[in-house]
């Protein structure tokens, strides 16, 4: 098993726990150079919100790269302020198998200084 199917196998749980709530769920996906933060409807079947570091206005705010814990604190912050302009307060919070921890942690926590709950 690569590392991928075991990651896909790990968040497999936890999607299905999150669509069994029927609640908007944020997930996140990390590359070596970039991460990204999407909210999706309760069924998953629609994107409400995303923000990534691959956004021009994002890119002018980062100083260095895009794939350190500042960005990730930086699509935290803009995901949840995107979403509370959208409506949305209370999400569930997917990690897609990737361990809490760096990166994942960072967006996490500045989600939630931004006022979004989860």
């Amino acid at each position: 098993m690569d590392k991928k199917t075991a990651r896909l196998r790990r968040a497999r749980q936890t999607r299905l726990k999150i669509r069994e709530l029927r609640v908007n769920r944020l997930t996140v996906f990390r590359t070596n150079t970039h991460i990204y933060a999407n909210i999706t409807d309760a069924g998953g079947e629609r994107v409400l919100v995303s923000a990534s570091t691959v956004e021009a206005e994002v890119r002018t705010q980062l100083s260095g790269k895009s794939a350190d814990t500042n960005a990730a604190s930086v699509i935290g912050k803009r995901i949840a302020e995107k979403a509370l302009k959208a409506g949305i307060d209370s999400v569930a919070f997917d990690r897609a198998g990737y361990r809490f921890h760096g990166r994942i942690k960072a967006l996490a926590e500045a989600a939630r200084e931004a006022g979004l709950k989860f």
